[in-house]
C-alpha cells in the first residue's frame, strides 16, 4: 500500500511543472514532501525541471527551515496542484458528485493521441533559420539572438547576445553562407544550443523596453510527452506562426497575439495561458515577457536538433482563434426572434407568493440579527406546505418545500418547526410536504453544494427550496461584485435544473439602516439587491415606552378574557371593560381562588411576553410585481404577526444620518466641486491674460488680475496641479 501511495505521489508530481508555480507553491511542495516522510532528493529531482530557477543547494537550505506546524501542509496539497493540471489517478473514475467545470474543456490530455514529430531527414540548418525569420519578421526589423553562454550555478545560461542586424540582412547572409549557419550568427556550444527573440527589437537591446511590436507569445510545456504537447497545440487550433522543437523536453509554439501595446499584450497572454492550462498544457509561467528567448531552429543541441517543425498552423490570427475558442465552449442558448413568439407567448410562471414571487424565481430576505429571519423562513415553508398566508398577508401556492438548515443543530431545527406550527395555530396536515436537510457542520461552498442539491432534489417535485442562511455557503469576497455574481449564478442553476423557486436570507451591513433605501441595506456587494427577482427587507421599528405599555395591557386583557371565558363569566364583561386591565383584574378576583390565581399567572406571563415583543417593517423590491405597501409586523416569538391596529404606521426606523442631512451634504459637496472648477478656470484665464499683455506671470501679477491676495493665488496654483511655482514666478508644467 505504501508503495502504491508513493507511486501515486510521484505520478502527481510528474503532472506539475515547477516552472508554472509561484515561489510559495514551490515551497509548499517541499513542505508537503517532508511532512509526508519523503526524501529531500525527491524534491530536488522535481525542482531541477525548472532549469531557469533551480539553484544547487537551495532545496537543502529551504528543507532545513521546514520545522513542522500545528496545521501542517500534507501530500494532499500536491494532489490538489496536480488535479488543477489535469492529473487523474490511474484507474480512478469520475464520481457521481464530482464537479464539472462550467465551461466545457476542449481537450482532455488523458485521451490525446500523440503526434509524431515531423523532423526532416535532410538537415539544412541555414534554411531552417531562414524560413523562421521570413515567417516572423519584416525585412527591416531588428532581430535579437544569443549563441554564446556562460556558466552560473553549474548551468550554462545565455549571454546578452546580438541585436544589431535586421531580418533582411540575416536572411541574405544565410542565403550566401552555403549551409554554414555559424558563419552568420556565430558558433555556439553544441551542448547548450542557441536562442532567438521572437518579437522584433529596436536594435539597442533585447529587454521588454526594446520590443517594437508585441506580435507573438511563447507557449512551452516541459512536463508532457512531446507528441502529446504537439497534439494539444494542434487540437487547440493555436494561431502559431512557428512550431519549434527545442531539442530537449518541449515544443515551442510561437503564437500570434498581435497586441497593439504592452498592456493588451499582457491581457492576451493571460488569456492564452489560461486556455492552455485548462486544456492540459502546464505552461511555463516564466515565458510571459515579450522579449523572452525561444530556441533558434537550425542549431544542434547535444544529441538533438532544434528543428522548425511547422509554420502558420491553427487559426489565421488572434481574433479568429479567440472567437472560435469561445464559440466552441459557449453553452448559452441561441437567440430567438420576437416575431416568432408574438402570437404565442409562453405562459408566465404561476405565483408562489401572491404579489411577490413566481415559481421558479429567486427571493432574498435581508435583515439584521434578532429580526427572526429564520423563523420567518420556517413560517414560509409551513405556509407553502399548507397553502396558507405568509405573515398573515401573502397567500402562498401549496406544494412540497425543502428547507436547508445550515445554522441550527438538528434537534433545535425540528423543535422550531413544531413551535411555529403551534403559534400559527395550524393543524399539521401536510408535514410530508416539508423536507429538511440539516447541514450544520457539513456545509460546503455553494458552487459545490449546487450540483449535490440538484442531484438529490431532481425527483422530489419541490416548488421551493429555502437556504438559511447563505453566509455558511458563500464563495469569495461578499464585497466583490464579480465574486457575488458567480455565487448568485449557482441559485440560477438550481432554479433552472429543478424548476423551483430558491429563497435565501442574508444579513444587513453594520450600522443603523433607517437612512438607506431598503435595497441598499444588505451587507456586501450590490449584486445581492440586483440579482433576486424579489428582495424583501426587514428593518426594526423602535417602540416607545407608551407603545410597549399598550402592548402589555392588550396582552393582559386577552389573557384575562380567556380565563373569564373558560370560567363562563365572559358574557358579563362589556366591550369597554374588555379593554381595561384594571376592570378585568377586578372581574378575575371574583373567580374561585384557583381560577383567579391561574388568571393572574397567565396575565403576568402575557405581559412579560409582550414586553419582549419587537416591531418590524417589511419593504419589497420586486421585478415581476408592483411594489406593495410596507408591511408592519410584531415579532411575537416564535412568529411574526401583522399589525392590524395601525399603531406602527407612523414609526420611522433609526438612522445614522437623517435623509435631509444627506441632501444637505450632497449639495455642499457639489457646490464645493463647482467652486473649485470655477477657481481653476479663472486661474487659467488670468495666466493667459498676463502672458498676452507681455508681462511675466508672477504671484503679484496674477493676484492683481484676479483681485485677490498672493497667498490665495499660491494656494490655487498648488491646487491646480498644472502649474509650477519658483519663488514668485509661475509657469505651466
Amino acid at each position: 500500500m505504501e508503495h502504491e501511495k508513493e507511486q501515486d505521489l510521484r505520478a502527481a508530481l510528474d503532472a506539475i511543472s515547477p516552472a508554472a508555480l509561484e515561489y510559495s507553491q514551490w515551497a509548499m511542495v517541499g513542505m508537503a514532501l517532508k511532512e509526508s516522510g519523503y526524501p529531500l532528493s525527491l524534491w530536488e529531482d522535481w525542482s531541477r525541471r525548472d532549469a531557469s530557477r533551480f539553484h544547487p543547494g537551495e532545496c537543502a537550505r529551504k528543507w532545513e527551515s521546514f520545522r513542522g506546524s500545528p496545521s501542517p501542509v500534507t501530500a494532499a496539497s500536491i494532489f490538489e496542484l496536480a488535479y488543477k493540471s489535469g492529473y487523474v489517478p490511474s484507474g480512478q473514475a469520475l464520481a457521481w458528485d464530482a464537479q464539472i467545470s462550467d465551461e466545457t474543456r476542449l481537450v482532455d490530455p488523458r485521451w490525446v493521441e500523440p503526434c509524431d514529430l515531423q523532423i526532416p531527414d535532410e538537415w539544412n540548418p541555414a534554411d531552417q533559420l531562414k524560413r523562421y525569420l521570413q515567417v516572423l519578421f519584416e525585412a527591416d526589423e531588428h532581430v535579437a539572438f544569443v549563441t554564446e553562454s556562460f556558466l552560473a550555478d553549474d548551468r550554462r545560461r545565455p549571454t546578452r547576445g546580438c541585436w544589431d542586424r535586421t531580418a533582411g540582412q540575416l536572411i541574405e547572409a544565410l542565403t550566401l553562407c552555403r549551409g554554414d549557419i555559424g558563419a552568420v550568427v556565430g558558433d555556439c556550444d553544441p551542448e547548450v544550443g542557441a536562442w532567438i527573440c521572437f518579437n522584433p527589437v529596436d536594435g539597442a537591446g533585447r529587454k521588454d523596453a526594446n520590443v517594437t511590436a508585441y506580435r507573438y507569445a511563447l507557449v512551452e510545456c516541459d512536463n508532457m510527452d512531446l507528441g502529446k504537447q504537439q497534439a494539444i497545440i494542434r487540437q487547440l487550433e493555436l494561431p502559431c506562426a512557428a512550431l519549434v522543437y527545442s531539442g530537449g523536453k518541449s515544443i515551442h509554439a510561437i503564437v500570434k497575439v498581435d497586441a497593439p501595446d504592452y498592456a493588451e499584450y499582457r491581457k492576451r497572454v493571460d488569456y492564452l495561458y489560461a486556455a492552455c492550462q485548462k486544456n492540459g498544457l502546464t505552461i511555463d509561467q516564466q515565458n510571459r515577457n515579450p522579449s523572452r528567448l525561444s530556441r533558434m531552429p537550425g542549431i544542434v543541441r547535444g544529441s538533438q536538433r532544434q528543428v522548425l517543425l511547422d509554420t502558420n498552423i491553427g487559426k489565421s490570427c488572434w481574433e479568429d482563434w479567440r472567437d472560435w475558442l469561445e464559440s466552441e465552449t459557449d453553452e448559452l442558448p441561441d437567440t430567438e426572434c420576437l416575431a416568432d413568439n408574438w402570437q404565442d407567448l409562453p405562459p408566465l410562471a404561476p405565483p408562489l407568493i401572491e404579489g411577490v414571487l413566481r415559481q421558479g424565481h429567486k427571493m432574498l430576505l435581508a435583515g439584521p440579527s434578532k429580526a427572526g429571519k429564520s423563523f420567518a423562513l420556517i413560517e414560509l415553508a409551513i405556509a407553502i406546505a399548507e397553502g396558507k398566508r405568509w405573515m398573515g398577508c401573502f397567500p402562498c401556492a401549496q406544494g412540497r418545500v425543502l428547507y436547508i438548515n445550515l445554522e441550527l443543530d438538528r434537534a433545535s431545527c425540528l423543535h422550531r418547526f413544531r413551535d411555529v406550527y403551534a403559534a400559527m395555530q395550524l393543524p399539521a396536515k401536510n408535514l410530508a410536504s416539508i423536507d429538511i436537510w440539516n447541514l450544520r457542520g457539513a456545509a460546503v461552498p455553494m458552487d459545490k453544494l449546487a450540483p449535490k442539491l440538484i442531484r438529490r432534489a431532481s425527483k422530489k417535485g419541490y416548488i421551493a427550496i429555502i437556504l438559511d442562511p447563505i453566509y455558511k455557503v458563500i464563495t469569495g469576497d461578499e464585497n466583490s461584485a464579480e465574486a457575488m455574481s458567480i455565487f448568485c449564478n449557482q441559485f440560477d442553476k438550481v432554479c433552472r435544473e429543478l424548476s423551483c423557486a430558491v429563497i435565501y436570507c442574508h444579513h444587513h451591513s453594520k450600522g443603523l439602516q433607517g437612512g438607506k433605501r431598503s435595497a441598499d441595506r444588505a451587507s456586501g456587494s450590490g449584486v445581492f439587491a440586483r440579482d433576486p427577482d424579489a428582495m424583501l427587507d426587514v428593518i426594526e421599528l423602535p417602540l416607545t415606552q407608551a407603545l410597549t405599555e399598550h402592548l402589555q395591557n392588550k396582552a393582559e386583557c386577552a389573557a384575562r378574557m380567556a380565563a373569564l371565558t373558560a370560567a363562563g363569566c365572559a358574557e358579563e364583561i362589556g366591550p369597554d371593560e374588555a379593554l381595561s386591565p384594571a376592570q378585568l383584574r377586578q372581574a378575575c378576583q371574583k373567580l374561585p381562588d384557583k381560577a383567579a390565581q391561574a388568571a393572574d399567572l397567565a396575565a403576568d406571563h402575557a405581559r412579560e411576553t409582550a414586553k419582549s415583543c419587537t416591531a418590524w417593517r417589511v419593504e419589497g423590491t420586486l421585478r415581476e410585481f408592483a411594489r406593495f405597501e410596507p408591511l408592519n409586523l410584531f415579532f411575537d416569538y416564535p412568529i411574526h404577526r401583522r399589525d392590524d391596529s395601525g399603531v406602527l404606521a407612523d414609526i420611522q426606523p433609526e438612522s445614522d444620518v437623517p435623509r435631509w442631512q444627506k441632501g444637505v451634504k450632497a449639495n455642499a459637496k457639489a457646490a464645493s466641486a463647482s467652486r473649485k472648477e470655477d477657481q481653476k478656470r479663472s486661474l487659467e484665464a488670468a495666466f493667459s491674460a498676463v502672458e498676452s499683455l507681455g508681462d511675466k506671470p508672477t504671484l503679484y501679477n496674477l493676484a492683481e488680475y484676479l483681485g485677490t491676495s498672493e497667498k490665495t493665488v499660491r494656494r490655487r496654483v498648488q491646487a491646480h496641479g498644472g502649474y509650477w511655482i519658483d519663488g514668485v514666478n509661475v509657469g505651466k508644467k
